[in-house]
């Protein structure tokens, strides 16, 4: 396994986490109806305790980036995305402590 691949399928991974994750945070505070900035929410989510929450809508796009580096047949950053997932479900596991 290539090692700069996997680096950067973990960077990938992780990135498109952030994305989502502001994603979520900008829908959610359209949806609240006083549109509320990202950090706004994220603050607010935090101190309701649904980050977590958040966080794993965030990681749908890694099941996108996961599927597309598949069928690219680059199996080394596929498994970037997969270490960079588990990492950021453990962090969700430790915020939820």
């Amino acid at each position: 396994m290539n090692k700069k691949e996997l680096f950067q399928g973990v960077l990938v991974g992780l990135l498109a986490n952030i994305i989502g994750l502001v994603t979520a945070a900008i829908v959610l505070g359209k949806l609240s109806g006083n549109s509320d900035s990202i950090l706004t929410v994220l603050e607010t989510a935090h101190s309701e305790n649904f980050i977590g929450k958040l966080i794993s809508l965030g990681a749908f796009l890694n099941l996108i980036s996961f599927f597309y580096f598949i069928r690219k047949r680059q199996d080394a950053r596929a498994g970037g995305v997969l270490a960079a997932t588990i990492i950021i479900a453990l962090a969700t596991f430790l915020i939820k402590l």
